[in-house]
């Protein structure tokens, strides 16, 4: 049985329509991206899953539950990391787990003796008492993580869950990501790391103007939708030297600065860069980067 199955989602605000005929199918265990530019269509289709709006059109089942009509069930097994943290300030890290546990109507007892185990599986064993002020970013965004998993979930929903965290941080959190599913947690994501996504989903939906685009796991997209090798080319001239590069790649493109060439051999393109020493490259294997830009477009979405 699948955890999440959504079909023919749509929701419309005015003339707009921002959801326009999803189908989703998030399998038991596995890690599952939804990844897409700002605007997408992303975080509303996240909030019809979990019923805190109304579909126009469609049908979801979250946990076997009829959603919107069930969604309060549902969400009981469910827990959600929000794009921004939104802990109480006025609480330290162990009362801001043991009051959002109250809303599950979990024993106080019962919250005491798992809190430890929380705050150790966020790195945060040493901060029990310590106010939300006094934490960096990386620390909330593990304990919003950490407060996520309260109601001991099956499904985990999370919403950008490493937007504006430095690397070491992020790597921690990947770490963590992990654990849960390998204890059989299933998880749900958005983000705009593409690195992110190629690390830890099994498959990932790319969405674009409210519809899905593309589906399938990271090595699939890249193999269906993109040239296997790429060169990255910048520096002084670089535009003198694309005509050469349009002849020697199947596909060039340029974004800003900087010269992309797609094509199965690419040495024709590094022969080309012989003697040119003003120029800089990056000679590297597709990746679901490359993927994604092809499918939604270089320019810049607002």
């Amino acid at each position: 049985m699948s955890v999440l199955a959504v079909q023919g989602l749509r929701k419309s605000y005015g003339a707009e329509e921002v959801v326009c005929g999803v189908d989703l199918d998030v399998a038991p265990g596995e890690c599952f991206g939804l990844l897409g530019p700002n605007g997408a269509g992303k975080t509303t289709t996240l909030k019809l899953c979990l019923g805190l709006i109304e579909p126009d059109a469609g049908t979801i089942e979250l946990l076997g539950e009829p959603v919107p009509r069930r969604a309060r069930e549902a969400r009981s097994r469910v827990g959600v990391v929000p794009q921004f943290d939104n802990l109480d300030p006025d609480f330290t890290a162990t009362e801001n787990l043991l009051v959002y546990a109250r809303y599950f109507g979990l024993a106080p007892q019962r919250m005491r003796e798992r809190v430890p185990r929380l705050l150790e599986f966020a790195g945060l064993a040493g901060r029990a008492e310590a106010r939300i002020n006094t934490l960096s970013g990386g620390m909330k965004r593990r304990l919003t993580l950490a407060r996520a998993l309260v109601n001991d979930p099956q499904l985990v929903i999370m919403d950008e869950p490493t937007t504006g965290l430095d690397p070491q941080a992020r790597h921690l959190i990947w770490e963590r990501l992990r654990r849960l599913v390998a204890e059989g947690k299933t998880l749900l994501l958005t983000t705009h790391f593409m690195e992110e996504a190629e690390r830890l989903c099994h498959r990932i939906a790319i969405m674009d103007r409210g519809r899905i685009i593309a589906q399938g796991s990271p090595r699939s997209l890249i193999a269906k939708h993109i040239e296997p090798q790429v060169v990255e080319v910048h520096g002084p001239g670089y535009e003198a030297w694309m005509a050469r590069a349009a002849a020697a790649a199947p596909r060039v493109e340029r974004a800003g600065d900087t010269v992309f060439c797609y094509a199965a051999d690419v040495e024709p393109v590094l022969k080309s860069l012989a003697g040119q020493s003003e120029l800089a490259y990056l000679h590297r294997p597709a990746n679901l980067e490359d993927v994604f830009l092809k499918l939604t477009g270089r320019d810049l979405r607002d």
